[in-house]
Parts: C-alpha cells; structure tokens; sequence
C-alpha cells in the first residue's frame, strides 16, 4: 500500500499547499523539506495556532483549516494548538486598545466548542490536538525572563499595531509584548517544520522562526493565507475587493447553519468570486479547478454547473452528502424551477405579545429562523427580498396582526407562519 507521504510527489504537494498564499517564508525551505518528507517517508510537523476567544466558526476561519487538511491528506502530521494560555493574555494583533484578556475557565470553555466544528474539516483520527499551557505553564519565571531577553524591545515595536499605538501615545501592556514570544516558543516546544496563519500573523509567525534558529533548532517555514471576503465581493481592475467576510457585516456563511441556506448564499455569489472561494476553500486539485475555469472560459461548461459542485461540496462537508443532495435538489425546484410546494412548507406559531395586537414582522422573521437576526431581516426588507402572501414587503417596520401567512424569504427560505395569542 503507498504511503500517503508518496501519493503526490514534493512538487505536486507544494502546488496544492501554497495554493492561495500570501506570504511564504521561504519557499526553497519548504521545496526541501517537501523532498526529505518524500524520500525518508517522515511526516513533517505542521502547526496551527487558533485562538479560543471566537468559538463560533464561518467559512473565512476555515481557510487555514482548509490548508491543514491538504497536508494531513498528503500524509502529514497537523497539530491543531489551542493557545488556552496565551488565551489569557490575548493576542492585540490589528487592535488598536489593549485587549481584554479572559479567565481560563473562559478559555477552555470555549476551546471544547471547536471540536464540535473542526473535525468537520480536519480527519479526526489524524490530529493531534495540543495545548500550549503543556510547556507555558512549566516555563516559570526564570524561563519568561530568559525567554523576553532574547528578543530587543525595538523590534517588538516594529509590529505595525504596536508601532501605530505607540506613535499615537495609546496603552501598550507589558504582557501584550510578551505574546508574540510566547507564540514563537510555541513552535520550539513542537519542534515544528510548518506554520500557518493568516496574514496579520505574520509578525508573530516570524518570531518563532527566529527563536527556533536561535535555539539551535531547523527554523519553521510560515505560510500565511489571505482574509476570505464576504458573499458580497466582486471583481474590480482585475481583482477581487470587498469587505472581509463577517458576522456583523451579514456576508457570511456559518459552519453551523442550515444545507439549504448555506447552499443557497454559495449560488448567490458572483462567478468571479465563485473563482476565489474555490481556489482557498475547495478540496478539489488546484489542476482540476484551473481545467474548469479554462473549460467555461470556452464555453464548454456553465458557471452555474461549476458553483452548484462548489455548494454541494461546502453543505457535504459540514453537513454530510444526503443534506447536499436535499439542498440542491430544493435549490433546483424553488430557483430554477421556480416551483413553491405550499402544502408541504414547515409551519411556525408566532405568539402575540402580551397586551398587543401585533408583532413586528423581523422579529416574527428572527424568532422562527427564516433569518438570522431582526437586522437581517431589516436589510432583506430593504433589498425586496421579503414577500408576505406573494406581495413584497418595503416597509421595515411592518407589523403582523393575528392570522396566517405565507412568507418568503429570497428564492430559498419561505414558511407559513400562524400569528395568534400566546
């Protein structure tokens, strides 16, 4: 049986790894690690460093997933660090005040929500879950110290939050100094042959590469990735722009939301974004997603076609195959076929506030899941994208009175909802 360490040669697997990279230090290290791994069919190190203060996951956290998986899958050893005690300090890269930091409790909390999400990407049974307070806790004081007099305050500054914070008199902490430090020890106690990040990690990735050298040890290569935009992008001179996707912009697609929605936002994005989201999220070979790009390019194949595998694959991989299938098949019979099965629609009670005659329509719209907050529902209103009865809403401030009513939420969500007394 071949080994996964020899089923892509070095130059294959450095094609599909870097795919979507920003920065890569340095790429004649990695060629070289790439070929020893292949020749002595020893598995490098990779490692990935997640913060435990954002449990709740999209799919612009899951670029760097994506990534690991690729190495994992060409037979390599991912070790997915939890930072529960750089956790307590936390990590001010992009903040322009001192970030609160949380309590262990808060900390480990949170990192046992990611199990749950993680695994939906990564092969459980070939990752190896750490915890940097395995070798933090045991530094001590002594070792803190000799730790920060290996590293000039002058170059601390040089990080760009720092630099502008400190040009701007605004509070730098002490501790805050001491996370990139702590982060790049992280990669001495692993010995770590790669590691990942996103780009504005850059500053502390380097850090342990320095450190790693420092200490006699091979240094790390970094790899960093590109911040996922939102469903909202589109292409301009030539390339994509767009806010970054997030929760609090509604241009995102959660890891834990319905098949149907999820599949339904992917086939609303632009075919030039369509492009990217494959390129970073995409498990299929770099080789294949070039041929479909060149095949449409010639008219041989439609974009739709192309995105319709693209979302199937997304709602596959986070909900399993039977609820990509559901979700495509509903997709066709409400969009393509505009067809809208009345009778077999889920139905919803909204209860009347105590001592009112009406319910706003949003929060009828948020209680019941046919979107994600009164906000939500306010911006789709707006956009004409809700309809009550076949009619389309404008006013943001609607009101429901008692009765029943059909409601539509874009091309994919509707229900009948029952308003009446609680």
């Amino acid at each position: 049986m071949t080994s996964p360490l020899r089923r892509a040669t070095p130059e294959e697997q450095f094609a599909e790894v870097t795919r979507g990279t920003v920065e890569l230090h340095v790429a004649e290290e990695l060629k070289a690690k790439l070929r020893r791994s292949y020749e002595k069919e020893q598995p490098l190190v990779v490692k990935a460093g997640f913060d435990p203060s954002r449990p709740d996951l999209h799919l612009g956290h899951t670029l760097l997933l994506s990534r690991m998986r690729r190495f994992q899958d060409f037979g390599h050893q991912v070790v997915f660090l939890i930072g529960d005690f750089t956790g307590l300090i936390g990590d001010p890269s992009g903040k322009n005040v001192t970030r609160p930091a949380l309590s262990r409790a808060e900390v480990l909390a949170n990192a046992e929500t990611y199990k749950t999400q993680v695994y939906k990407v990564l092969d459980e049974g070939r990752t190896q879950v750490r915890f940097n307070s395995e070798w933090l806790d045991a530094l001590g004081t002594e070792g803190l110290v000799r730790l920060a007099a290996r590293w000039p305050l002058a170059r601390m500054l040089e990080r760009e939050d720092f630099k502008t914070r400190f040009r701007d008199g605004k509070s730098i902490a002490l501790h805050e100094l001491l996370y990139p430090l702590l982060q790049g020890y992280d990669s001495v106690a692993l010995k770590a042959d790669v590691e990942l990040g996103s780009s504005d990690q850059l500053f502390n990735l380097l850090v342990g590469r320095t450190l790693m050298r420092e200490l006699g040890l091979e240094p790390q290569v970094i790899l960093t990735g590109p911040i996922l935009e939102g469903l909202d992008a589109r292409l301009q001179d030539g390339r994509i722009v767009g806010e970054k996707m997030s929760k609090s912009l509604d241009n995102y697609v959660g890891v834990s939301e319905p098949p149907d929605s999820m599949f339904g936002k992917l086939m609303s994005i632009s075919d030039d974004l369509m492009w990217r989201y494959l390129e970073l999220l995409s498990a299929r070979p770099l080789a294949e997603v070039r041929a479909a790009r060149a095949e449409v390019a010639e008219g041989r194949l439609h974009p739709k076609d192309v995105k319709v595998r693209f979302a199937m694959e997304m709602v596959e991989r986070f909900h399993g195959p039977e609820a990509a299938r559901r979700a495509a098949a509903d997709f066709d019979a409400r969009f393509s076929k505009k067809q809208l099965d009345v009778d077999s629609l889920p139905e919803f009670a909204v209860p009347l506030p105590e001592g009112a005659g009406t319910v706003p329509l949003v929060r009828a719209l948020a209680d019941t899941g046919l979107v994600t907050s009164t906000s939500d529902g306010r911006r789709l209103i707006a956009q004409g994208a809700v309809r009550l009865d076949g009619a389309r809403v404008s006013d943001v401030k609607a009101e429901l009175t008692a009765g029943s009513y059909l409601v539509q939420v874009g091309k994919l969500r509707a229900a009948r909802l029952r308003v009446g007394p609680p």
